[in-house]
């Protein structure tokens, strides 16, 4: 069997700190990313290929955050206004790394999931419990969702036509 059954078996686990940790602080990094192709596509115009890279990847990367806040918000019952802040915080740059510090600050995150000891009776809370026990099939899912949702917005095209 070897490392990949070991692999597939392995207890994967971690924390909705952690987790919001990550994807807020890996979405600011690729809004750095983007801005630097901005900078070198319209400041020095020498080249349009990081905008291309880095815009790609940011968007990928705004989709995890946006799927991983919405997770976060039924796990841990935020409220309308809270989860509506949370996902807005990802269109400024760096937004989301301040939010990430307030969330931490002031509770909104926890130590460990609500839904999988105790799931909920709607259909959206024993959806995001069912992906939440078993964490490797809930990356998967996470990580189709946003390949989904990326192709989409690919096919939709950009909000402007560039010239």
């Amino acid at each position: 069997m070897g490392w990949l059954t070991e692999v597939a078996s392995a207890h994967v686990s971690t924390t909705p700190t952690r987790l919001f940790r990550v994807v807020a602080t890996a979405e600011a990094i690729s809004w750095a990313g983007l801005i630097l192709g901005l900078v070198l596509k319209y400041g020095t115009e020498t080249t349009d290929l990081a905008v291309r890279v880095f815009g790609m990847i940011h968007g990928a990367v705004f989709l995890a955050y946006c799927v991983t806040s919405v997770v976060l918000w039924v796990d841990r019952r935020w409220s309308f206004g809270r989860g509506v802040l949370v996902l807005a915080s990802s269109v400024p740059p760096f937004l989301t790394i301040l939010v990430e510090w307030v969330a931490l600050r002031r509770g909104w995150l926890g130590d460990s999931w609500r839904l999988p000891a105790g799931a909920g009776t709607g259909i959206v809370d024993r959806t995001v419990a069912w992906l939440l026990v078993k964490p490797l099939r809930g990356l998967g899912v996470g990580v189709v969702a946003v390949a989904v949702l990326f192709v989409v917005a690919l096919l939709v095209g950009p909000p402007v036509q560039s010239s």
